[in-house]
């Protein structure tokens, strides 16, 4: 599911331009990182607890780019993002409260995998960085967008994001019974 490809000589602008849309490009990665702003927000209603966990899956995001970058050869990447997909749905859909370390944890174990894939798809040079770049902005800013929505989705009534929790994982279930 991640994406494969990226330009032979890319130029600086077109990698960050590139990083800044491929969270948005595939639906797995956008999925896993909505889900964590999601399930941040509705589990811990202190905004400095919520922050924690997105910032965890950055990082190790993160951290997992610059090792599959580095050529690492990283095992189970592929079905591990789609676990992550069922996993973080399940939690959201069930309204999961783990301590928040246990939830950092629980994240960034999965978000290495993620990071992973985009790092083994780039290209070697100087535009590999600004991709990286790119990447991490659009998703510290899908992840605030899922906090918000978390936080309005469950002003009234746990419902919508509990059926966010369940597409999700349901989304991630299909893929790993397909094989995708």
């Amino acid at each position: 599911m991640a994406h494969p490809g990226h330009p032979a000589h890319p130029d600086t602008l077109s990698m960050l331009t590139e990083g800044l849309l491929h969270p948005l490009a595939g639906v797995d990665h956008l999925l896993a990182m909505l889900a964590v702003g999601l399930w941040s927000a509705t589990a811990y209603p202190s905004p400095k607890r919520a922050i924690t966990v997105p910032l965890s899956f950055s990082l190790i995001l993160l951290l997992g780019a610059l090792m599959g970058m580095a050529g690492l050869q990283i095992p189970l990447v592929e079905p591990l993002i789609m676990a992550s997909l069922f996993v973080l749905g399940l939690m959201l859909a069930g309204m999961a409260r783990l301590p928040v370390q246990a939830a950092a944890t629980l994240v960034g174990f999965f978000a290495f995998f993620h990071g992973a894939a985009h790092g083994m798809e780039l290209p070697e040079g100087g535009g590999a960085m600004l991709f990286i770049l790119g990447f991490m902005i659009s998703t510290l800013l899908i992840h605030c967008t899922g906090m918000v929505a978390g936080a309005i989705l469950t002003h009234r009534h746990t419902w919508p994001a509990r059926l966010a929790g369940a597409g999700i994982a349901s989304y991630g279930a299909v893929l790993m019974v397909a094989g995708q």
